[in-house]
């Protein structure tokens, strides 16, 4: 079973027992996240796609930690003008471990 959703403006496939890195959320490390938007859902009895969301479907997830990705280097030069910039940035994220689809 999998399932399609939303978090942070962006759009995650996931299955039970996967680890995904989504957005920081404000949640504990160790606890429980209810996730209700739900795109798509897809498993052995077909596939439900939601307009836009599916009705009565939830995935739960455990947080596992509150982390940072790599640095990302910003360098922006203006060629002859003796101009240079450089600039880093790390984005904040959760890591999930999905527990449940809870199909509609």
């Amino acid at each position: 079973m999998f399932a399609v959703i939303r978090t942070g403006g962006k759009q995650y496939r996931v299955a039970p027992q996967s680890i995904v890195k989504v957005e920081k959320l404000d949640a504990e490390a160790g606890s429980t996240v209810t996730l209700t938007d739900v795109l798509m859902v897809g498993g052995e009895s077909g596939l439900t796609v939601g307009a836009p969301v599916v009705e009565g479907a939830s995935v739960t997830a455990t947080v596992v930690a509150q982390d940072r990705l790599e640095k990302v280097i910003i360098f922006k030069k203006r060629r002859r003008q003796n101009s240079r910039r450089k600039n880093g940035h790390r984005q904040h994220v959760t890591v999930l471990r999905i527990e449940a689809i809870n199909a509609a």
